[in-house]
């Protein structure tokens, strides 16, 4: 057995974890910047940019197995001392993610009108978000690319440079968006297309740096027909997962449109800081995810479960500290992302839902990067399913037919937190996830 340290020192988990958080932090961040910048142009652009980045969210989260299984599989390669067998898994996590990005692409453009129009509900809102998306679209594969990136990188417990890589595409974005929406310095004045655009060329950016990472591996890059089966079967496990999430949030957007434009605008800000703040915490997790993998694949199963206790103590801190931080800037943060009066007067209502949600939701995460380090991806599944389907979905639905607005719809989100929280925290207690090897 690999004589590894008994208990992780809090600067071992921060090294991965810090600069994981810029990484994880930076798409939410553009959408909040975006959100803001778009805000400007009125409820029904910020509406619009609602539906079509839901859409987009939902497409790049169902192959988050691309990044979360890639670290389980490469960390336990590279725990056994097998580097080029944890870039190999790279090497066929970026086949899929170019195959996949290619389909969804098509998929998309032939089915997104009707799937706007069933999301929006009101024609005005349903041709904002067509609109954004038929440009955004572009983008799925170099965000599947760099979810693969991420992945492989994560495993051998190099966080630095998919940092540099992320941050690129994030300026780039951020310093296009409001040249190409409000026309500056010369730009063409494109609106809510304009951030579309800058999207794009952003996720291009970061993919071509992680594509020239993997490149300099030297690593063979043909794929291989077995490793991307054995990469599928964990993937289909994280996609049921990330399934179940993404129709509670459809759900939620859906339903928060059949409240009008200013219902759907206060929920997209909402969400996507709920998003940010999650990403946030999630840095934790994928520290978490690196070193239970690396220690499961060195066979000690005691430093594993060490690192599960401290990283979610770590991220339960963390969480108070910055729910805390948003109870006391609950009267100004606001009108950061918007001056809509009719936005402003409903954003309390979610706003205070995140606020109590963030302590559980700290200890959920923490937990869900030990399992997904273990390689844990059926009992998250089942977990996952069964909470949205008893806590989120009724709530949600519920509200549509009894008018409870958002109340009744973050009210969902808050039932599912704590069914998730129940299911893995039992999970972790359990300690059958750590289960020691090479291969998860």
């Amino acid at each position: 057995m690999t004589d590894l340290p008994r208990a992780p020192a809090a600067r071992e988990i921060a090294a991965l974890a810090v600069p994981a958080l810029g990484v994880l932090a930076a798409e939410p961040l553009y959408l909040l910047v975006d959100t803001a910048i778009v805000g400007r142009l009125g409820a029904l652009s910020l509406a619009g940019l609602a539906i079509g980045g839901l859409v987009l969210a939902v497409l790049g989260s169902q192959a988050t197995f691309l990044s979360y299984g890639t670290t389980a599989r490469a960390a336990r390669r590279f725990g056994a001392g097998d580097r080029p067998g944890a870039v190999a898994e790279g090497v066929q996590a970026t086949w899929l993610a170019l195959l996949i990005g290619v389909v969804l692409v098509a998929a998309v453009h032939l089915g997104a009108p009707a799937l706007v129009s069933a999301l929006a509900g009101q024609p005005d809102i349903a041709a904002a978000a067509l609109g954004w998306l038929r440009i955004a679209i572009f983008g799925v594969p170099a965000i599947l690319v760099s979810l693969a990136g991420n992945g492989w990188l994560r495993g051998v417990q190099d966080t630095v440079r998919p940092l540099w890589f992320v941050a690129a595409g994030f300026s780039l974005s951020a310093l296009a968006c409001p040249l190409l929406v409000y026309g500056l310095l010369g730009m063409p004045r494109l609106g809510l297309a304009g951030s579309a655009v800058a999207n794009l060329a952003g996720q291009w950016l970061a993919a071509t740096l992680f594509l020239a990472a993997l490149v300099g591996e030297r690593a063979a890059l043909r794929p291989n027909a077995a490793a991307l089966r054995a990469q599928l079967i964990l993937g289909r496990d994280l996609v049921v997962r990330s399934l179940a999430f993404q129709a509670c949030f459809v759900s939620a957007a859906a339903v928060a449109a059949r409240f009008g434009a200013a219902a759907l605008a206060a929920h997209q800000v909402v969400l996507q800081l709920w998003t940010f703040l999650a990403l946030v915490l999630d840095s934790l997790a994928i520290a978490a995810q690196a070193l239970v993998g690396a220690a499961l694949g060195a066979g000690d199963a005691r430093h594993a479960r060490t690192v599960g206790v401290r990283v979610t103590a770590y991220s339960g801190m963390a969480a108070g500290a910055l729910a805390a931080l948003l109870a006391a800037g609950a009267p100004i943060l606001p009108a950061l992302f918007t001056d809509d009066p009719a936005v402003l007067a409903t954003i309390g209502v979610p706003w205070w839902f995140l606020v109590a949600q963030l302590p559980i939701a700290g200890l959920v995460f923490g937990l869900d990067g030990v399992l997904l380090g273990a390689g844990d991806a059926a009992f998250m599944r089942t977990a996952t399913v069964v909470s949205a389907v008893t806590g989120f979905l009724p709530a949600v639905w519920m509200s549509l037919v009894f008018g409870w607005g958002l109340a009744g719809t973050w009210s969902g989100l808050t039932a599912f937190m704590v069914l998730r929280l129940l299911f893995v925290g039992y999970r972790g207690l359990s300690g059958r996830w750590a289960v020691v090897g090479a291969r998860g």
